[in-house]
Protein backbone atom coordinates (compact mmCIF):
# COMPACT_ATOMS: atom_id res chain seq x y z
CA UNK A 1 0.00 0.00 0.00
CA UNK A 2 1.84 3.57 -1.28
CA UNK A 3 1.82 6.19 1.70
CA UNK A 4 -1.11 8.50 1.25
CA UNK A 5 -0.68 11.94 2.80
CA UNK A 6 -1.69 12.41 5.88
CA UNK A 7 -4.02 15.45 7.36
CA UNK A 8 -3.42 15.81 10.90
CA UNK A 9 -6.04 17.91 11.37
CA UNK A 10 -8.35 15.23 10.82
CA UNK A 11 -7.46 14.59 14.63
CA UNK A 12 -8.98 15.68 17.51
CA UNK A 13 -7.09 18.40 19.61
CA UNK A 14 -7.71 16.47 22.28
CA UNK A 15 -5.80 13.19 21.13
CA UNK A 16 -2.86 15.04 20.34
CA UNK A 17 0.01 14.47 22.26
CA UNK A 18 1.94 18.39 22.13
CA UNK A 19 5.26 18.47 23.75
CA UNK A 20 6.27 20.73 26.75
CA UNK A 21 9.11 23.01 26.75
CA UNK A 22 11.07 20.39 29.13
CA UNK A 23 11.34 17.64 27.19
CA UNK A 24 12.06 19.01 23.96
CA UNK A 25 14.85 20.87 25.85
CA UNK A 26 16.07 17.29 26.62
CA UNK A 27 15.63 16.38 22.73
CA UNK A 28 17.38 18.71 21.97
CA UNK A 29 20.10 17.31 24.59
CA UNK A 30 20.22 14.01 23.06
CA UNK A 31 20.97 15.78 19.86
CA UNK A 32 17.89 14.33 18.01
CA UNK A 33 17.73 17.78 15.98
CA UNK A 34 21.41 18.37 15.44
CA UNK A 35 20.95 18.59 11.83
CA UNK A 36 17.96 20.90 11.65
CA UNK A 37 17.12 23.73 12.32
CA UNK A 38 14.00 23.91 14.62
CA UNK A 39 12.07 25.67 17.15
CA UNK A 40 9.23 24.70 19.59
CA UNK A 41 5.82 26.79 19.08
CA UNK A 42 2.40 25.93 20.62
CA UNK A 43 4.12 22.54 21.68
CA UNK A 44 4.94 21.44 17.77
CA UNK A 45 8.43 21.20 16.51
CA UNK A 46 8.36 23.55 13.18
CA UNK A 47 11.25 23.85 10.98
CA UNK A 48 12.38 27.10 10.31
CA UNK A 49 13.34 28.96 6.91
CA UNK A 50 16.39 28.96 5.49
CA UNK A 51 18.62 32.40 6.28
CA UNK A 52 20.05 33.93 3.15
CA UNK A 53 22.00 36.80 2.90
CA UNK A 54 19.77 39.67 3.43
CA UNK A 55 18.53 38.16 6.27
CA UNK A 56 22.02 37.86 7.82
CA UNK A 57 22.97 41.42 6.85
CA UNK A 58 20.16 42.80 9.15
CA UNK A 59 20.33 40.36 12.05
CA UNK A 60 24.77 41.40 11.77
CA UNK A 61 23.54 45.34 11.91
CA UNK A 62 21.04 44.60 14.32
CA UNK A 63 23.81 42.92 16.23
CA UNK A 64 26.86 44.71 16.14
CA UNK A 65 24.38 48.40 17.19
CA UNK A 66 22.21 46.59 19.81
CA UNK A 67 25.50 44.87 21.57
CA UNK A 68 27.23 48.71 21.26
CA UNK A 69 24.63 50.40 22.17
CA UNK A 70 23.43 48.08 25.23
CA UNK A 71 26.42 46.63 27.03
CA UNK A 72 25.95 46.70 30.63
CA UNK A 73 22.54 47.11 30.37
CA UNK A 74 21.00 44.14 28.81
CA UNK A 75 22.14 40.64 27.09
CA UNK A 76 21.61 40.87 23.34
CA UNK A 77 20.64 37.05 21.75
CA UNK A 78 20.67 36.47 18.03
CA UNK A 79 19.26 32.99 17.15
CA UNK A 80 19.06 31.66 20.77
CA UNK A 81 16.26 29.87 22.28
CA UNK A 82 13.18 31.61 24.30
CA UNK A 83 11.50 30.23 26.94
CA UNK A 84 8.11 31.88 26.26
CA UNK A 85 5.64 29.33 27.69
CA UNK A 86 5.56 25.98 28.82
CA UNK A 87 5.36 24.84 25.01
CA UNK A 88 7.05 27.26 23.06
CA UNK A 89 11.05 27.96 22.82
CA UNK A 90 11.19 29.99 19.59
CA UNK A 91 14.48 31.41 18.58
CA UNK A 92 14.28 34.38 17.61
CA UNK A 93 16.61 36.29 15.20
CA UNK A 94 17.32 38.87 17.52
CA UNK A 95 16.16 39.58 21.32
CA UNK A 96 16.97 41.69 23.93
CA UNK A 97 16.63 40.15 26.95
CA UNK A 98 17.43 41.50 30.79
CA UNK A 99 21.08 41.09 32.27
CA UNK A 100 21.21 37.58 34.25
CA UNK A 101 22.67 34.34 34.50
CA UNK A 102 21.24 32.32 31.99
CA UNK A 103 23.43 29.25 31.81
CA UNK A 104 20.87 26.91 33.56
CA UNK A 105 17.78 28.04 31.47
CA UNK A 106 16.31 30.62 28.92
CA UNK A 107 15.44 33.63 29.19
CA UNK A 108 11.90 33.87 29.85
CA UNK A 109 11.49 37.74 29.73
CA UNK A 110 12.22 39.92 26.93
CA UNK A 111 12.60 43.70 26.32
CA UNK A 112 12.27 43.52 22.49
CA UNK A 113 12.41 40.50 20.40
CA UNK A 114 13.17 41.16 16.74
CA UNK A 115 11.93 38.59 13.43
CA UNK A 116 13.50 39.40 10.15
CA UNK A 117 11.56 37.67 7.68
CA UNK A 118 11.14 36.89 4.03
CA UNK A 119 9.61 33.30 3.94
CA UNK A 120 8.69 33.44 7.33
CA UNK A 121 6.75 36.63 6.51
CA UNK A 122 3.26 35.11 7.73
CA UNK A 123 4.32 32.80 10.61
CA UNK A 124 6.22 36.01 11.84
CA UNK A 125 2.79 38.21 11.40
CA UNK A 126 0.28 35.50 12.86
CA UNK A 127 1.95 32.23 15.48
CA UNK A 128 4.83 34.19 16.53
CA UNK A 129 2.93 37.74 17.20
CA UNK A 130 0.93 36.05 18.97
CA UNK A 131 3.13 33.87 20.71
CA UNK A 132 5.03 36.70 22.10
CA UNK A 133 2.01 39.36 22.76
CA UNK A 134 0.99 35.86 25.22
CA UNK A 135 4.31 35.70 26.66
CA UNK A 136 4.17 39.84 27.63
CA UNK A 137 7.08 40.66 25.68
CA UNK A 138 6.27 44.81 25.47
CA UNK A 139 7.94 45.33 22.04
CA UNK A 140 8.52 42.95 18.92
CA UNK A 141 9.54 44.05 15.47
CA UNK A 142 9.10 42.38 12.32
CA UNK A 143 12.04 43.39 9.67
CA UNK A 144 10.42 42.55 6.89
CA UNK A 145 12.33 42.14 3.94
CA UNK A 146 9.34 41.70 1.30
CA UNK A 147 8.35 45.04 1.78
CA UNK A 148 11.43 46.63 2.56
CA UNK A 149 9.68 48.48 6.18
CA UNK A 150 9.77 47.19 10.05
CA UNK A 151 6.98 46.60 11.12
CA UNK A 152 6.88 47.80 15.39
CA UNK A 153 4.16 46.15 17.52
CA UNK A 154 3.76 47.26 20.82
CA UNK A 155 1.49 47.03 24.23
CA UNK A 156 0.43 43.22 24.14
CA UNK A 157 -3.02 42.63 25.17
CA UNK A 158 -5.62 39.71 25.13
CA UNK A 159 -2.65 38.02 22.77
CA UNK A 160 -2.63 40.45 20.34
CA UNK A 161 -0.30 43.66 19.87
CA UNK A 162 -2.55 46.86 20.75
CA UNK A 163 -0.23 49.06 18.55
CA UNK A 164 1.38 48.20 15.12
CA UNK A 165 3.21 50.41 13.06
CA UNK A 166 5.31 50.33 9.92
CA UNK A 167 8.35 52.79 10.04
CA UNK A 168 10.38 53.00 6.72
CA UNK A 169 13.38 53.82 5.12
CA UNK A 170 14.48 57.48 6.09
CA UNK A 171 13.17 57.08 9.38
CA UNK A 172 14.52 55.79 12.62
CA UNK A 173 12.71 53.57 15.46
CA UNK A 174 14.11 53.68 19.45
CA UNK A 175 13.53 50.62 21.68
CA UNK A 176 10.63 51.65 24.37
CA UNK A 177 12.91 50.50 26.93
CA UNK A 178 15.50 51.72 25.91
CA UNK A 179 14.67 55.15 24.16
CA UNK A 180 18.36 56.09 23.50
CA UNK A 181 18.78 53.30 21.66
CA UNK A 182 18.02 54.97 17.80
CA UNK A 183 18.22 52.39 15.15
CA UNK A 184 18.11 54.03 11.48
CA UNK A 185 15.63 52.06 9.21
CA UNK A 186 18.31 52.15 6.14
CA UNK A 187 21.18 50.45 8.68
CA UNK A 188 18.99 47.59 8.90
CA UNK A 189 17.19 47.10 5.19
CA UNK A 190 19.76 47.54 2.60
CA UNK A 191 19.42 46.90 -1.33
Amino acid sequence: MANAAIDLRDIPLERQRRLRRSEYDQLVLLGVFNDERVELLYGVVVKTSPIGAPHNEAVDELNERLVLALSGRARVRIQGSFAASDDSEPEPDVAIYPRGDYSKDHPDRAYLIIEVAESSLKDDRTVKARLYAETGVPEYWIVNLIDHVVEVHRQPQGGKYASVTVARRGESLAIEQFPDVVIPIESILKG
